[in-house]
C-alpha cells in the first residue's frame, strides 16, 4: 500500500522546523547541508502546490454568477498583493 503524500500544511510545518533548526547555528556542517537540501526540495514542492492552486482558482464566479478569468496584472512588487487583481475587470 502506497503512503499518502503529506498535506501542504504538514510540508510547510516541516520546512519551518528545518529553518528553525538551521537558524540555531549549532548544526554540524554535513547535517546542515542535508537539511538545507531537504528544505529546498520542500520549498519547490510547496511552490508547485501553490501554482496548482492558483490555476484552479483562475476561474472565479462574480456577484452576478458570471465566470471571471483571473488575470495576473503584473509582477510589480509595489503592488504588495493588493488592489485590482483582474477579477471582474471590464478592460480587455
Amino acid at each position: 500500500m502506497a503512503s499518502q503524500e503529506p498535506s501542504f500544511e504538514e510540508q510547510l510545518a516541516q520546512l519551518q522546523q528545518i529553518v528553525n533548526h538551521l537558524e540555531q547555528g549549532n548544526v554540524p556542517l554535513e547535517e546542515a547541508l542535508t537539511q538545507f537540501q531537504e528544505g529546498i526540495k520542500l520549498s519547490k514542492e510547496l511552490q508547485a502546490k501553490l501554482t496548482s492552486a492558483e490555476k484552479t482558482l483562475g476561474h472565479l464566479i462574480d456577484d452576478n454568477g458570471d465566470e471571471q478569468v483571473y488575470e495576473k496584472q503584473s509582477d510589480d512588487p509595489s503592488n504588495n498583493g493588493g488592489g485590482n487583481r483582474g477579477f471582474g475587470s471590464e478592460e480587455d
